[in-house]
């Protein structure tokens, strides 16, 4: 009688131990979400910012711009924070080089984002970045050769200021890249950023 209680008993006794151990396991890391006043945003939020003194590097000439100006529309779907850029205008851009910036066009949008944890912070990656630049200026070699800029690019988010930095080391931690004449791209920008919907005047955040 005793023989045939053993598997009941073993069994009762396994699963007991799993049911205990899944008490206790530590829970897996959220992904980072959208979040205004330290609650998760529940709707689409329209999102708007700039970033003064970005600059673009490509081998031998750098563009800056004072002021760069975008749109985007965010939004927290399958428990990570994700949008769309829907505008991108590049204000006042010049190289300090004999080539002029005759203009400078974001290509294919809207631009994907999410964001995703690297511990210990949390980052947005934006993807399929795509902008041409055209040169102007007789003594500038990249004169009339549209320079399209593609790739992903990765920021850091900084809740204490609610801002996106954008530099060589996020783009390094993030494994993100960008390109241009076969070569890689430096961008560098600090974005704010400003809700303008039901959350306007609150501060956005990350976690």
């Amino acid at each position: 009688m005793a023989k045939r209680n053993t598997p009941i008993v073993f069994l009762l006794g396994v699963v007991t131990a799993l049911a205990i151990g899944a008490t206790v396991a530590p829970a897996a890391n959220a992904s980072p979400m959208w979040k205004f006043g330290g609650k998760s945003l529940e709707t689409i939020e329209t999102v708007i910012g700039d970033a003064s003194k970005s600059a673009l590097t490509i081998p031998s000439l750098t563009t800056t711009c004072k002021n760069i100006h975008y749109k985007m529309k965010i939004f927290n779907s399958g428990g990570t924070g994700q949008g769309d850029i829907n505008e991108v205008l590049f204000e006042e851009c010049s190289t300090g080089s004999a080539c002029a910036v005759g203009s400078i066009t974001a290509e294919k949008l809207p631009w994907h984002l999410h964001l995703t944890t690297l511990t210990p912070s949390d980052y947005v990656i934006l993807e399929g970045v795509k902008a041409t630049i055209l040169y102007e200026g007789e003594e500038c070699v990249l004169a009339e050769t549209p320079v399209t800029i593609t790739g992903t690019a990765g920021g850091l988010f900084e809740n204490l200021t609610s801002t996106m930095v954008f530099n060589a080391s996020t783009f390094k931690t993030t494994k993100t890249e960008l390109k241009a004449l076969g070569t890689k791209v430096e961008w560098s920008g600090l974005f704010s950023t400003e809700a303008t919907g039901l959350h306007i005047g609150q501060s956005l955040s990350v976690s």
